[in-house]
């Protein structure tokens, strides 16, 4: 468990955290000089049941709010350090407005100096107190008089802080952990130190560190200032680093390799603090305190051109530089000169759009996953995604890992297809519209074969991923709705547009050409054979290539689906797995058999349909042979 002081400067925090454990948290010779805190301090205290508590020590002087807030971020409760003799003072009003807006709850709180002040002197300042923590809606918190001079009433709140040990709750799958602090050490290297918020850290994990982009290996650690095997959230930890490429700093994270990445947008739910004098305009430039963090930026208002003191509503925060998130995390926000608090944010999603932020389905979706839980986030999320919502942005955007949505998603009853999750009533909805289209489709081309499946829900407002849609055709094609003319869709119940006559001599142009590469006959050879007029096999031809049942190659030449697909898995095979690798016209002709004109002929018809890319002499694989001609489901026709 962590705790945090808040409380105003020289009330004494430094010293009641010594008398609690032992630990003089002032290690700057400036913080000794001018005895008061400066920078971070960090302590523990053990408890009876061998649990450990992990004591923050942060500034109360206003010029070092910055610093208070890099050590707010993983707290589980505060410890509010009011003195009896000065009561409640401004510091003591904003850490309290910070801890609201930032979502830390006071635990207790100490009321110092009582040997200094009369006893009625002391009950008037814990009224004060206690009417100024009602005000804030912190409700009924126990407050112990006591002097950290002399310790006198010291033992009955630290066994109220012991009591309220074990109590720390931590979401997140993965590891993620601040850093408030960095230095070498001779003959150790790289210590960074911070409070692990999710996830854990042992001894030879890879991590890395974010935003700085370096990846190092955990030498050893310690956890509550001992060593330990490993840390776990709720922790604060001390990681020695080896191998970081990169300068790590305060501001940084370190976390695992699966955590989603740091961005620059952010969308949040923003609350302006109720003290504020005027109200929060859209794009007003500011400091977000993330972790700890400082990154400057603007506030996009997503509902509104501005928020009143005391609002709450959606906006996209804009930073300078990226910036480690995720979701639930709370934010701070500052003025531009960094002096004064202006409100606080939620952090809802890390995969914020640059384009259409304010658009009402995005604003939608925003309100559905603004939800503590995930599976209520996830049902929320489901509910108002028509074109389905992809679960590995869910579990990154949450810190989740793959098993963990998964469950989720079966809890949900949600139609998983390809990396996209649907719920039941939209995932029915997209078949109906699909089959709409189809139909208008057909009445629009009847001569037309059908559509190509990535162009199923064409027409529609959907817009569904292509692996989404080969499932979708997949359930359409398996229930009879839906046939498939070579790499064309159609309604089960579409005509392919060719009457008998047709069909026979499309049949003996077939038999003709023997569905072979190296035999693909121009028209004029096909009407010679067959002693058929050359108009009249161009124009079956030309109708077949525009149902899909054939592939036009050239003016004169026309081809298979299935045989152009084995020509372009030659080309693919050229290509590389990766499809990096450039080849020749020669090298394809060799490669697949056929004469030098025709190999051509063929290559300049894969450029046309976007499977290459010509190059000078050389040529690149630009896509799939399936992405261009279907999967191989056999050849009607």
């Amino acid at each position: 468990m962590i705790i945090a002081t808040a409380g105003h400067v020289d009330h004494g925090k430094t010293s009641l955290i010594r008398q609690l454990t032992g630990v003089d948290t002032d290690r700057l010779p400036e913080e000794k000089r001018r005895g008061m805190t400066i920078d971070l301090g960090f302590a523990h205290l053990e408890t009876a049941n061998g649990r450990r508590i992990g004591f923050v020590d942060v500034p109360g002087h206003e010029h070092f709010v910055h610093n208070m807030l890099a050590g707010m971020t993983g707290i589980d409760c505060a410890l509010l350090v009011v003195a009896a003799d000065d009561g409640p003072m401004p510091q003591t009003r904003e850490h309290l407005a910070i801890l609201e807006l930032i979502g830390v709850p006071v635990g207790a709180v100490a009321l110092t100096k009582i040997d200094a002040v009369e006893p009625a002197r002391a009950e008037v300042a814990a009224g004060e107190v206690s009417t100024l923590l009602a005000a804030h809606g912190a409700g009924l918190v126990p407050v112990f008089p006591l002097s950290a001079l002399t310790g006198a009433g010291v033992e009955p709140l630290r066994a109220h802080l012991q009591a309220m040990a074990g109590r720390s709750a931590r979401a997140g799958d993965h590891l993620r952990m601040t850093v408030d602090r960095a230095f070498t050490l001779p003959g150790a290297g790289l210590i960074v130190t911070g409070t692990v918020l999710s996830g854990s850290v042992a001894a030879g994990d890879m991590v890395e560190a974010r935003p700085a982009g370096a990846a190092a290996r955990v030498r050893g650690l310690r956890a509550h200032d001992r060593g330990a095997p490993r840390a776990v959230a709720g922790e604060r930890c001390a990681l020695n680093l080896a191998g970081a490429t990169a300068a790590i700093s305060r501001g940084d994270w370190i976390v695992a390799p699966d955590v989603a990445p740091a961005v620059t947008r952010i969308d949040v739910m923003v609350q302006v603090l109720a003290g504020e004098a005027r109200p929060l305009a859209h794009w007003t430039p500011l400091h977000v305190h993330l972790g700890a963090a400082d990154v400057t930026g603007r506030v996009a208002l997503l509902e509104a051109a501005s928020l009143a003191p005391g609002e709450t509503g959606l906006a996209q925060l804009v930073l300078d530089r990226p910036l480690q998130a995720c979701h639930g995390d709370r934010a701070i926000l500052r003025d531009q000169s960094a002096r004064r608090t202006l409100g606080g944010a939620r952090v809802i999603d890390i995969f914020a759009p640059p384009r259409g932020r304010a658009r009402p389905a995005r604003l939608a979706l925003l309100h559905a996953l603004d939800r503590a839980d995930h599976g209520e986030a996830l049902r929320a999320a489901l509910a108002v995604s028509p074109s389905g919502l992809e679960p590995s942005d869910f579990a990154r955007a949450r810190n989740l890992d793959a098993a963990h949505v998964q469950r989720l998603l079966a809890t949900a009853g949600a139609r998983v297809a390809g990396s996209v999750a649907f719920e039941t009533k939209h995932w029915n909805a997209a078949k109906s519209a699909a089959l709409a289209a189809l139909a208008a489709w057909h009445a629009r081309s009847p001569a037309s074969p059908g559509v190509p499946e990535d162009r199923l829900l064409h027409g529609t407002a959907l817009r569904v991923k292509r692996d989404a849609l080969a499932v979708l055709a997949a359930d359409l094609l398996a229930d009879g709705s839906l046939k498939r003319h070579g790499a064309a869709l159609a309604l089960a119940t579409h005509d392919s547009g060719l009457n008998d006559a047709d069909e026979a001599l499309a049949r003996r142009i077939a038999a003709f050409s023997k569905n072979e590469p190296a035999q693909a006959p121009t028209c004029a050879e096909i009407a010679a054979g067959l002693k058929l007029p050359v108009r009249q096999v161009k124009s079956l031809q030309g109708r077949m290539a525009q149902m899909r049942r054939l592939v036009r190659i050239g003016e004169e030449r026309f081809m298979p689906p299935a045989a152009a697909r084995t020509l372009a898995a030659h080309a693919e095979a050229l290509g590389g797995a990766d499809r990096k690798q450039r080849f020749t016209a020669a090298q394809f002709r060799d490669r697949s058999g056929l004469g030098r004109n025709l190999a051509i002929e063929v290559l300049e018809a894969f450029d046309r349909l976007g499977l290459t890319r010509r190059l000078g002499n050389e040529r690149l694989v630009m896509k799939s042979a399936e992405q261009v001609f279907g999967a191989d489901q056999g050849q009607a026709g």
